[in-house]
């Protein structure tokens, strides 16, 4: 295969991978599928998805696709009244990108015709003409993709900007009508590439936000002693949603591993993992296949992979207080807390030098050495429990009686603030309270129950930053 055929190969790769995100992802982070955690009858968590409007004649439906006699993609689509929002400016914006889209498509069509007409004329015919096709599918893919936009919320000038891409890649592929060399397709991969580090810097802007609410308490099981730990991967593959729980906060080093939430909810099968070394409070976090835990009576932080059974590292935190020094308000060896979010593995402990001080640490997940850190002006021993939520972290007031969130150290600008967030404390005792970035939700251990909360975030997008 030639270097130019290479490259071709590069650019459908990454063009696929940029429409199966946005076919896949993007909806859920502007909030257009909405996930809510409820317990319904028999005590099973209902998941309610809504993605486009019940009343079909308000969206854009595509009904079948199917190939036609010579091998093109048809595709049924019916689309909305007219009249609905045709006043929004930003749904003329959308609109005048899809008239681009099928012009790409037309423009697409063309060059196959044209290659049709010099087949037999060089070798290299036949190649091209896979090359087009392919690239006619890919294009193909993201007209489905257009009418999804049109129900996003999403800031005029980003949707502009977009609109600009697309125009771009469309002259590029006019160029290629009349040539077909290597550099025009470096050029090529070159936009589509940055195209994809714009909707990259996008989604992590979506997928944050300040948090502004807290949903009351759902129960999904009664079980074990009063301090522990539960929760589940947020960087598990698709399809796996084992639960990991750990009953108490030392002299303890079995964890159960639970084949899904409704095993976990519904019976004790369980497979059990032994950990060389025992844990230290409630901290423990699993991700992504490894469980990190503090080690008990030491300032230690161990990465236990379940696949190998064995310690992938380890690492002391310097300076971090442990064997309650700097423990949260309830004690249980509660000195290192290790979490989770739309940024990785953090660690938040306290120190002498930060005068007990919660101090905030971005760790690497492989090596588990201190990316950067942060001193808080918050003392550690006040504080009821933590969790990190997109670079910010957020301190509750206590663990018993009335609870909420009131203090939050955000780590983008190195500030804090003070805010009033209700947590309900459902039974009266909050030992373990993490967020997990995957299911946008808080996984809490209360006096040996084991809840779910759903939390709201306010989501700021400023596409001149993008």
């Amino acid at each position: 295969m030639s270097v130019p055929l290479l490259k071709i190969g590069v650019v459908l790769s990454t063009m696929a991978m940029i429409t199966n995100w946005m076919s896949q992802t993007l909806p859920s982070l502007v909030g257009l599928n909405t996930t809510k955690l409820t317990a319904a009858q028999g005590g099973y968590p209902d998941r309610s998805i809504g993605v486009l409007p019940a009343n079909p004649e308000e969206s854009w439906q595509v009904y079948s696709s199917a190939q036609d006699s010579e091998g093109r993609c048809v595709c049924t689509v019916v689309a909305p009244q007219q009249t609905m929002c045709s006043r929004d400016a930003r749904t003329k914006q959308l609109r005048q990108l899809l008239e681009k889209v099928q012009n790409m498509t037309q423009s697409i069509q063309v060059l196959d015709q044209r290659t049709q007409r010099d087949r037999g004329r060089e070798p290299q015919t036949k190649h091209r003409q896979a090359i087009q096709e392919a690239i006619k599918a890919k294009m193909a893919e993201l007209r489905p993709l257009i009418p999804v936009l049109e129900e996003y919320k999403a800031d005029a000038r980003l949707v502009q900007q977009f609109k600009e891409e697309v125009q771009n890649l469309t002259a590029s592929l006019g160029l290629l009508q009349q040539e077909m060399g290597a550099y025009d397709y470096d050029d090529l991969h070159s936009r589509v590439v940055s195209l994809e580090e714009r909707l990259r810097a996008c989604m992590q802007k979506l997928a944050c936000g300040k948090l502004t609410g807290i949903s009351d308490a759902n129960t999904i099981k009664t079980s074990g002693s009063r301090f522990g730990s539960w929760m589940t991967d947020p960087l598990a593959p698709e399809g796996d949603t084992r639960v990991w729980y750990m009953d108490g906060y030392h002299n303890n080093r079995f964890v159960r591993e639970y084949k899904s939430m409704a095993d976990f909810m519904t019976s004790d099968n369980f497979t059990s993992h032994r950990l060389p070394h025992p844990w230290s409070g409630t901290g423990q976090v699993v991700y992504n296949g490894s469980i990190y835990f503090n080690k008990f009576q030491s300032n230690m932080i161990i990465k236990f992979d379940f696949k190998t059974s064995t310690i992938s590292r380890s690492q002391r935190l310097d300076n971090a207080g442990y064997s309650n020094t700097y423990h949260y308000a309830w004690g249980g060896h509660s000195d290192i807390d290790l979490m989770v979010d739309e940024g990785g593995l953090w660690a938040v402990y306290a120190t002498n030098q930060n005068a007990g001080n919660i101090v905030i640490s971005k760790l690497h997940p492989l090596t588990l050495h201190i990316i950067q850190s942060w001193t808080t002006n918050h003392p550690r021993r006040s504080a009821g429990e933590s969790f990190m939520i997109c670079g910010t972290l957020y301190v509750t007031n206590g663990y018993s009686g009335g609870t909420k969130v009131y203090y939050a150290y955000h780590t983008n600008s190195s500030t804090y603030e003070y805010i009033d967030i209700v947590l309900q404390n459902k039974y009266s005792h909050i030992s373990m309270l993490d967020y997990n970035p995957r299911d946008r939700a808080l996984y809490a251990w209360n006096n040996g129950h084991q809840v779910l909360y759903n939390v709201t975030l306010f989501h700021v997008i400023r596409s001149e930053q993008l």
